[in-house]
């Protein structure tokens, strides 16, 4: 089965059993989104960790074996801090859909992921730094859309007030950061404002109103923007040009 399109083109040293995980993730993402109206149900935890998980272990495999030999392995590190931005996002998936209240846990856990993710996009920045137009208009606009979501939600959190505004900070970075890469390919940045959107819509349902369709658009936007963050990553490191 040919993944290409799966894989924004065709990567190096992407094999069977890469393509085995890859499969298991889309499957577990799109069983989990269409069974959004019967959760929970026995095994939905393990399907909505194995929509991430393998997504982990293919950073964690496959930039692996795209380090440079020598010192420069040392510096290189790509694989360990996106497969464990992806492994901390997984993990915060679980808390969500534990039985009882681990909102908080799950906030921590993605917003360790955020400053993973920040980490490995800084780590990418061009050096010097030289934002072109479009980056000052994303980068605009991501701004203007925290600063009002911040202060549409700030009356409504109550002592979630200072957690959820660190949250609030931390992912919009996080996107800011992704832009400044610069990838040659827009998936990773395009990923990042998806999961920005995916978690305003979590916010908005659970502070202020509730969101039309909210289960199915919240996953469907948090799958893809990880997919785009990871796989996008992948594709600008081991993409055949």
């Amino acid at each position: 089965m040919n993944t290409d399109v799966l894989t924004f083109g065709r990567l190096r040293g992407f094999g069977e059993a890469d393509k085995a995980f890859l499969l298991l993730s889309i499957l577990c993402g799109v069983v989990y989104l269409a069974t959004q109206t019967i959760q929970p149900f026995p095994g939905s935890i393990a399907v909505k960790a194995l929509s991430i998980a393998p997504l982990a272990v293919l950073a964690f495999k496959l930039l692996r074996g795209a380090r440079p030999q020598g010192i420069e392995w040392l510096r290189d590190r790509d694989n360990l801090i996106l497969g464990t931005a992806l492994s901390f996002s997984c993990l915060g998936d679980i808390f969500l859909d534990l039985p009882g209240n681990f909102f908080v846990q799950g906030l921590v856990s993605f917003l360790v992921a955020h400053f993973i993710y920040i980490l490995l996009f800084v780590r990418n920045w061009s050096r010097p730094l030289r934002p072109n137009g479009w980056q000052l208009v994303l980068m605009a606009g991501v701004l203007i859309t925290s600063l009002l979501l911040s202060n549409w939600l700030s009356p409504n959190l109550g002592a979630m007030a200072k957690p959820v505004m660190v949250y609030i900070c931390a992912i919009t970075v996080m996107v800011i950061s992704s832009i400044l890469a610069g990838f040659s390919k827009p998936y990773v940045w395009v990923g990042a404002v998806l999961f920005l959107i995916s978690d305003s819509m979590i916010a908005a349902g659970r502070f202020k109103t509730p969101v039309p369709f909210a289960e199915y658009l919240i996953w469907a936007t948090y799958y893809l923007g990880q997919y785009g963050i990871a796989i996008g990553f992948l594709r600008e490191k081991l993409g055949e040009r």
